[in-house]
């Protein structure tokens, strides 16, 4: 059986704020909210359609960079239009979320709701600790998700 609802925490630990959603799915699993699973991912497109093809409601977070500032909270419900054209994450898959989003929207794969909270991230670099305001935000998406799924 499915899970009631399934969150995704998608990014590198290795790159900086890229790693926002790791810590996000961290803090929920210590949580154990009942009727939720939850999954680490790179952030590889395929990998996530392939996850969420069976779940009802997926939320997934992921670091973003819009251009807004550092620590910024983005929250989109994606199930019935598509992610913004400036809404790119740090991810170094070319085949990343937005595209994963688009391809189950054409292979009729998409969740019946599917939210992504993106985090403003500012420094990506390999070796690089999670900004403050990444950190702050990270505990804030937490907080909201977790109140969501109450």
């Amino acid at each position: 059986m499915p899970p009631e609802t399934l969150v995704i925490g998608v990014g590198n630990a290795f790159r900086g704020d890229d790693g926002v959603g790791l810590i996000v799915a961290h803090r929920l699993r210590a949580l154990t909210l009942p009727g939720v699973t939850i999954l680490e991912q790179s952030g590889e497109g395929a990998a996530l359609v392939e996850s969420w093809g069976s779940a009802g409601r997926v939320i997934v977070v992921d670091a973003v960079s819009s251009g807004s500032e550092p620590g910024t909270i983005h929250r989109l419900e994606v199930t019935d239009q598509p992610l913004p054209a400036h809404f790119s994450g740090g991810s170094p898959h070319a085949f990343g979320l937005a595209e994963a989003v688009e391809l189950a929207r054409q292979l009729d794969r998409l969740p019946s709701s599917l939210i992504i909270y993106g985090i403003e991230g500012q420094d990506f670099t390999l070796g690089a600790d999670p900004s403050p305001e990444v950190q702050a935000a990270a505990d804030e998406v937490a907080s909201q998700i977790a109140q969501e799924l109450n």
